[in-house]
């Protein structure tokens, strides 16, 4: 049972990688992001989740600097965007994000989407930055089935994460099986279905454990194998997104929340989308 911030994922090259951390998609950089990271981390959180098209990755760097809490203590994801895909092009964006993070090394870089005709090339960067040390981790973000299945024919290396849209209403269940056969770990975005937790089932099940169905969705994704990155700006919604360490759904409760699966997206699909 997952009891607590410190537990983590063990990677398939080992690194350990927390089961929950604060997503900060949409979190402005104008003081708005390194408020948040400071109270994050203030809260119990180890594990921050930014990309270079989140525009905040320098927000994300002042409130680890900030926060008190050494860097080495603290596992930071970015990733590289579309327009960015290509070999050199993925280096040189690389370099910019760590800049603007004000950091020697990031501990998971991916790659954000699988733009066609680029992505191998991007995933060559991605292995000689993982190569240098500036990258603990790689892997890809929002990869179907046949996006890996294309990129390990001609890697040197399995990506070490898959980070998807996951929640109730979009198990995935074949991509979640394929990773794990692969020992790909996959991390949820967008966990709390941006805010669509009204549903009978969960809140049926909150009640039975003192929990909000938040609570329950988050405790869901950690026994279900898969890291959860939920977003939230404010210092209260933080704290309760992590209060999920002090209790385990039943099996039949687990069954329940899966079985409101629709393969329902609130994000794009990834082998359809213009960005």
């Amino acid at each position: 049972m997952t009891t607590a911030f410190t537990n983590s994922a063990t990677l398939h090259n080992g690194l350990k990688m927390p089961w929950l951390g604060l997503g900060v998609w949409k979190v402005k950089d104008d003081g708005e992001t390194e408020r948040t990271v400071q109270a994050a981390i203030e809260a119990g959180y180890r594990h921050i989740d930014t990309a270079a098209v989140y525009g905040n990755e320098s927000g994300v760097g002042i409130g680890v600097r900030n926060s008190g809490i050494a860097r080495e203590e603290l596992f930071i994801t970015t990733k590289v965007w579309n327009s960015d895909q290509g070999y050199e092009s993925s280096l040189a964006a690389f370099e910019q994000s760590l800049e603007k993070l004000g950091m020697d090394y990031v501990d998971l870089l991916l790659i954000h989407w699988p733009v066609k005709g680029k992505y191998k090339d991007t995933w060559r960067a991605l292995e000689s930055i993982y190569r240098s040390g500036k990258a603990r981790a790689i892997g890809v973000s929002n990869f179907h089935i046949h996006h890996l299945q294309d990129l390990m024919e001609s890697s040197e290396l399995v990506p070490m994460v898959n980070q998807v849209e996951y929640h109730p209403l979009l198990t995935q269940e074949p991509l979640l099986a394929f990773c794990k056969s692969n020992h790909i770990q996959v991390t949820a975005w967008s966990p709390l279905m941006q805010g669509n937790l009204d549903h009978a089932v969960l809140a049926d099940i909150g009640a039975k454990y003192g929990k909000s169905p938040a609570q329950v969705v988050l405790r869901w994704d950690l026994q279900t194998g898969v890291i959860t990155i939920p977003k939230s700006t404010n210092p209260e919604r933080l704290k309760q997104n992590g209060d999920i360490f002090d209790f385990e759904l039943s099996a039949e409760d687990m069954a329940a929340i899966s079985a409101l699966n629709r393969n329902q997206r609130f994000g794009s699909d990834p082998d359809n989308f213009n960005f």
